[in-house]
């Protein structure tokens, strides 16, 4: 792709980084002990990357922020701001959301977590966010979504009404962030994480889920939740390839198909699963609106020979199997 000349530009990235641990606190104690090489790897490949802002996608969550606090920290002063909220990640229900006969479980809370927060999102910046005027759409019951598309099992509903009533549609979280840039620009970020596709049923539970949280999108950009944000990049874990893996692919085909959207990097996948699993794939994404320029972009998966390959570890797995995704944008 061409490279556009501009006084101002903005790199803004997602990291679906694996900053979640099995149980509540432990994140924060790693990132206090300093020792742990997974932590050290992600960390290095987001300085070596330097985005202005950037959203981790698998990050626990604790309600006074220290873990986020902690993690910003070893960047100096490059993310003096950060955003999180308490996620649908492991908030529970009492319910049998999976519908396997059991309560309590992982499954059976509002989004798949072991604990309260596990594996929410967050927002680092180098520039301030307007906590005030965050659109938060997590609280979004999955049936009131327009034209919600819910499971079904041998042609009846498979969520029960109890369920149904309290089942929120965002496994993470739906964000719009404002972001005040230099010269009284502001960029609205809109920030998520959707559902694997997988790990369900005939019913096609989390398969249907993940396309309707990626609707979501789609129903704000054309105004079904009032006024669309102006000069936005949507930027998150969509868990959906446009061409191959499991999902609905056509949806996520469609939607980078939009006029108002820029794809910056397409075909690029950004995991790296075993052949004999999934496969390289495309599932996390930056999305800069039309009225942006794109000066660069890509995805931080250096080859063999260059010199940033060490960052990932011999095996190219240290920082996990997510590979950071990147776009610079200008006015």
């Amino acid at each position: 792709m061409p490279l556009l000349v501009c006084a101002d530009t903005y790199r803004i990235a997602t990291y679906a980084a694996p900053l979640s641990r099995d149980g509540p606190g432990l994140l924060l104690r790693d990132l206090q002990k300093a020792t742990d090489p997974q932590i050290s790897a992600v960390q290095a490949v987001i300085a070596h990357v330097d985005p202005d802002i950037l959203v981790l996608t698998d990050f626990d969550y604790d309600l006074e922020g220290r873990a986020l606090t902690a993690f910003a920290a070893a960047f100096a002063d490059r993310y003096p701001y950060q955003f999180a909220k308490r996620p649908n990640t492991g908030m529970a229900t009492g319910r049998d959301l999976d519908q396997n006969g059991r309560t309590g479980e992982a499954r059976d809370a509002q989004g798949y977590g072991r604990f309260a927060g596990d594996g929410g999102l967050a927002i680092l910046s180098a520039w301030p966010i307007d906590h005030a005027v965050v659109t938060d759409f997590s609280t979004l019951l999955w049936k009131d979504l327009p034209g919600a598309v819910l499971p079904q099992k041998d042609g009846v509903p498979f969520i029960p009404p109890d369920v149904l009533a309290i089942q929120r549609l965002s496994t993470s979280a739906h964000w719009i962030v404002p972001v005040a840039l230099p010269h009284e620009e502001t960029l609205h970020l809109m920030s998520f994480a959707a559902t694997p596709p997988v790990f369900d049923g005939p019913e096609d539970r989390n398969g249907l889920r993940n396309r309707d949280e990626l609707r979501l999108w789609e129903i704000v950009l054309d105004g079904g939740f009032g006024a669309v944000p102006s000069h936005f990049v949507i930027a998150g874990h969509a868990n959906l390839d446009p061409r191959g893996g499991a999902g609905q692919s056509a949806a996520m085909a469609a939607f980078l198909d939009r006029p108002d959207l820029i794809d910056p990097v397409p075909g690029l996948p950004t995991a790296d699963w075993a052949e004999d699993g999934p496969g390289n794939l495309r599932v996390s994404y930056v999305l800069p609106s039309a009225n942006w320029q794109v000066v660069d972009a890509g995805v931080f998966w250096p080859a063999p020979d260059d010199s940033a390959a060490g960052l990932l570890g011999d095996d190219g797995l240290l920082a996990g199997v997510h590979h950071l995704v990147w776009v610079d944008i200008a006015r």
